[in-house]
């Protein structure tokens, strides 16, 4: 009975905590999800200082800001993991 509630719909084992480990895939996944916000953050801030309306450019700043404490915040889980960190996060 405890081994049927430990198994999901397609009948795999469900593990109660992640691994201690970063797989390549896992790596890679988060070497993108920086980049998209890096990227995002500055294409909003780049827009933001091409607007004259100032609700426009507020409203840009704050997506842009948005992206940066999301980028923030995926650092902040690579660092308080120590060894989870992915290499060449900074290369893009």
């Amino acid at each position: 009975m405890q081994q049927q509630q430990n198994m999901n719909q397609t009948n795999q084992p469900i593990m109660p905590e992640p691994p201690n480990i970063v797989t390549e895939k896992d790596s890679l996944y988060l070497t993108d999800m920086l980049s998209w916000n890096l990227l995002a953050m500055k294409k909003a801030y780049f827009f933001a200082n091409q607007c004259q309306d100032p609700e426009i450019k507020a409203a840009i700043n704050k997506a842009g800001q948005m992206h940066q404490k999301h980028y923030q915040k995926i650092l902040s889980h690579l660092h308080t993991g120590g060894q989870n960190q992915p290499t060449n996060t900074m290369n893009h």
